[in-house]
């Protein structure tokens, strides 16, 4: 499940990455790109590069959030502790509680 969810999280992250990246360098050339004022330094594939993965990362998080608001509420309300291991008083513990 963790494997799918990852799949789920980076390969749509991915494809808004490569769509962001065309759009963006399409509009913008990388040697006229400034940060806080100075010109950036770097060469033009190094400057695809890290635009590449500030978009993905920017996808993933956009995905990991979707992921995480999807959950349903057995998958976060569930006790990880089975019902003997849970403490004195849980609704949820078998046998008598009071």
């Amino acid at each position: 499940m963790l494997t799918q969810r990852i799949a789920w999280i980076l390969w749509p992250a991915f494809l808004v990455a490569c769509g962001m990246e065309v759009l963006f360098f399409t509009l913008f050339d990388p040697e006229d790109l400034h940060f806080l004022g100075a010109p950036l330094e770097a060469s033009r594939m190094a400057i695809y590069s890290v635009g590449f993965f500030a978009f993905w990362s920017m996808g993933a998080a956009s995905s990991f959030l979707t992921c995480f608001l999807q959950r349903s509420p057995w998958e976060v309300n569930r006790c990880p502790l089975t019902a003997t291991e849970r403490p004195e008083g849980c609704p949820k513990r078998e046998g008598p509680c009071c």
